[in-house]
């Protein structure tokens, strides 16, 4: 993907401030920042993970995302190149243009050939 700037791992968890607290205390990953559903962390020079509450009612979660400077380029581009984007009606994340407002951040998710969900993010 030309555009993107960082992939990052994503971990679900079901208890944020404990995963936090683990994540930052324990393994001395730096927190970089937080929000009620989600918490950033540096792993290194240039890696990021994320950490993020998911509801006990959902199965499926994004191993790792995308960061674009050009949202809707790289949706286009992938569009283009055959890739379908996973659009959501219900839930926390409702997609227009398949394209999901997170706060200040925006997303967009697609799967891989083994169904593995990934994302793209700017923001």
């Amino acid at each position: 993907m030309v555009g993107a700037t960082m992939v990052v791992a994503t971990v679900p968890v079901s208890d944020l401030v404990r995963a936090k607290a683990f994540y930052a205390e324990t393994l001395g990953l730096t927190v970089l920042w937080e929000n009620p559903a989600s918490v950033r962390l540096r792993c290194g020079e240039s890696s990021e993970l994320s950490i993020f509450k998911r509801p006990s009612t959902v199965t499926e979660h994004t191993v790792a995302h995308f960061e674009v400077t050009d949202l809707e380029s790289e949706i286009r581009d992938l569009d283009a190149k055959g890739v379908k984007f996973l659009d959501y009606a219900e839930g926390p994340f409702r997609t227009t243009g398949h394209i999901a407002q997170i706060g200040s951040a925006r997303a967009a998710w697609f799967r891989d050939p083994d169904g593995n969900t990934l994302g793209l993010r700017q923001g």
